[in-house]
């Protein structure tokens, strides 16, 4: 089945670019596409797409009040939030919001189609420049503070973590610290299968919806590493 994917952008010649590459692949359809915060939400409700694609500065209602508004909703899709402004403020907001990934709109089309498929198999993506200062950004100690939305992950603690074997702990540290599955199967000297399993069960144990949402956790309560080995091509 076609991946059913809503564009959200207020320049109308960079929405029909977006569409229409999307709508080039086989395995993706779009939807629809709206040019404001307000008007995504209301078609993201009635188009019930996989994915939305979304921009951050709009008129009427911005990106990130939109994601907000639509990840907290049941059965919501996710959302990839794309913007020209490589900000740490819009970096951070985006995923306190509930989005799924974060990229640059000047990504090649094919990353761009990839980072559609990521979020809607249930995993998160961020422009390797986002996931440096993020992971900088609690380094540095700026990170506390930062807290999750309300919709996200407030409220997780100690008693959930309690609830992991010391392999899922490891590898959550390790997946909040910017590695691939790949990178920390190396670490851990375990296979790329097991890793997916330990990460499928610890979201499943914390009730975290994505990879995005378990790296907020881990930095927020001080269990990942900001500059673990492998991580330097970040």
């Amino acid at each position: 089945m076609s991946l059913r994917v809503l564009v959200v952008d207020d320049q109308g010649i960079v929405r029909a670019g977006f569409a229409a590459v999307i709508d080039a692949e086989d395995d993706m359809t779009v939807v629809g596409e709206a040019a404001d915060g307000a008007t995504a939400v209301v078609l993201a409700a009635e188009l019930a797409p996989d994915v939305v694609v979304m921009d951050v500065r709009m008129p009427e209602l911005d990106g990130i009040a939109a994601t907000r508004i639509i990840t907290g909703k049941e059965n919501a899709p996710r959302v990839l939030v794309l913007t020209t402004f490589d900000l740490d403020a819009y970096v951070f907001d985006a995923l306190r919001a509930g989005a799924s990934g974060f990229l640059l709109k000047d990504v090649h089309a094919s990353e761009l189609l990839d980072g559609i498929r990521v979020v809607a198999s249930g995993e998160s993506v961020l422009a390797p420049s986002a996931t440096r200062r993020l992971i900088g950004h609690y380094a540095s100690g700026a990170g506390s503070g930062f807290r999750a939305d309300p919709n996200s992950v407030s409220g997780k603690g100690p008693r959930e973590l309690e609830s992991l074997t010391d392999s899922q702990r490891n590898v959550l540290s390790l997946l909040a610290s910017g590695l691939n599955n790949a990178e920390i199967a190396g670490e851990l000297g375990i296979t790329v299968g097991t890793v997916k399993s330990h990460v499928n069960a610890l979201l499943r144990k914390l009730g975290l919806r994505d990879r995005v949402q378990a790296t907020i956790l881990a930095y927020d309560l001080g269990i990942a590493r900001p500059n673990p080995p492998g991580a330097d091509h970040l």
